[in-house]
């Protein structure tokens, strides 16, 4: 069994090398963002209420976005096929960063807040939602797990080296880098990457059809045009899927916590740090490095030894208690080197986000595998509406000289209490055996 799984693994190497190619580019210029936009809006200051209430205004909207567009694109990577449908966001992607590559000028910058919002609106997310499906179609449930972690182990394994690249390289080269590398995945992507196909009467035919009569022709159209209709009712199908089992529905709540506090802190942290200590690009840059890699051991090396041991369930409560402390300690940070011994807890909590995915994947049958990833991920879009609503206005309040009372990290311990409701329910979830197989 465990060779076969290896060369199921091997055989999804081209779905490894896309969403490593995709992550390195997005990943590359995180650390340098937060200089630009500073640069860009608040030029010469530490601190600035401007870019943290628009980043959090993003990300409100990018949440809108992807809770109606993540459960539609799961569903359509069902129907159309994977490939088809992962086509759409490695194009997308390519904008934004291509228009900071060219300049980082003030009205360069709106023009790239308008469409890196307008484009994660879209399809935030939905390159590790597709892979995760696709992997799904091809690995079977008890290995599920292990190839989910291999999975997060490439994607980190991305951001290990996309955020390497921008600690070595001028903040212009990086976008230009970033951009070259986007354009590549998306190429290497059309050659290789070869779509799943379950049951071919699963699939629908595409609006282009050679040699077939006409009759037949509008007889497909008439049917792609109802399954269509049917998929972009979005929000009425993440109702369903969310009631569909008791085990769905607390692990939805999981990952809405979960990834509240994830937003929260990706929101906030660059902006404390900032603040606290006065990191630059390269501070960040090797605070990330120490997160990826760390999430890169614990997903490719630990994740597979102890998922068979101790079972999905409960790996995600590890992952998540160890994901409290490492937000409770950042908020408490007296000194610059703490931040880097928080960041180590990344080998403990990174276990979290395949946990869920595998346990949702498990529940559902193999032709819903797109569907199932996608309302997963539009619970946690949710959480990217919400999220800024309530720590952004925080974050920028205790980092100004109008705060109530001096706790820099105060947002910070907040997002870490919304990280404990997540860890509290992990611990009352009933993993159901799936009925399918």
């Amino acid at each position: 069994m465990a060779s076969s799984n290896m060369e199921k693994l091997y055989g999804l190497s081209h779905v490894f090398m896309t969403l490593f190619l995709h992550n390195f580019s997005t990943h590359m210029v995180i650390p340098a963002i937060t200089d630009v936009t500073m640069a860009a809006l608040c030029p010469g200051q530490d601190e600035c209420s401007l870019a943290i209430y628009l980043t959090g205004f993003q990300q409100a909207m990018i949440g809108v976005g992807t809770l109606v567009m993540m459960p539609l694109l799961g569903n359509l990577s069902d129907k159309y096929g994977r490939k088809v449908i992962l086509t759409v966001p490695m194009i997308l992607y390519i904008i934004p960063i291509g228009i900071l590559a060219y300049s980082k000028t003030r009205e360069f910058f709106y023009v790239y807040y308008v469409f890196k919002t307008l484009v994660a609106m879209i399809c935030d997310g939905s390159v590790p939602c597709l892979a995760l499906a696709y992997v799904a179609d091809n690995i079977p449930e008890s290995g599920r797990g292990t190839a989910f972690g291999v999975l997060s182990g490439i994607g980190s394994a991305a951001y290990v080296c996309g955020t390497l690249s921008a600690r070595f390289l001028s903040t212009a080269v990086t976008f230009q880098v970033s951009t070259l590398v986007a354009v590549l995945g998306l190429v290497y992507m059309l050659i290789f990457l070869q779509d799943t196909v379950i049951d071919e009467k699963q699939l629908y035919t595409p609006i282009i059809s050679e040699g077939k009569p006409a009759a037949a022709k509008i007889e497909r159209k008439s049917k792609s045009n109802v399954e269509l209709l049917k998929a972009l009712g979005s929000l009425k199908d993440l109702s369903s899927f969310l009631t569909s089992s008791l085990t769905i529905t607390q692990a939805a709540s999981i990952a809405f916590f979960s990834n509240l506090a994830d937003v929260g802190l990706y929101g906030s942290i660059m902006y404390y740090l900032k603040a606290q200590f006065h990191f630059d690009k390269h501070q960040f840059a090797d605070l990330m490095v120490i997160n990826g890699i760390a999430g890169t051991v614990s997903q490719l090396l630990l994740m597979p030894v102890l998922v068979p041991i101790l079972s999905e369930a409960k790996l995600l409560s590890i992952g998540l208690f160890f994901h409290c402390v490492h937000m409770f300690i950042y908020s408490i940070a007296w000194t610059s080197w703490v931040p880097y011994a928080a960041a180590m807890f990344s080998i403990l909590f990174n276990f979290s986000q395949p946990c869920i995915r595998s346990i949702v994947s498990k529940q559902v049958g193999p032709h819903e595998q797109g569907r199932a990833q996608g309302c997963i991920s539009g619970i946690c879009s949710i959480a990217h509406i919400v999220s800024p609503l309530a720590f952004s206005p925080l974050t920028a309040l205790f980092l100004s000289e109008r705060a109530p009372f001096n706790f820099p990290g105060f947002s910070i311990m907040c997002i870490g209490f919304a990280s404990m409701v997540s860890f509290v329910q992990s611990i009352m979830l009933r993993v159901i055996p799936p009925v399918l197989s």
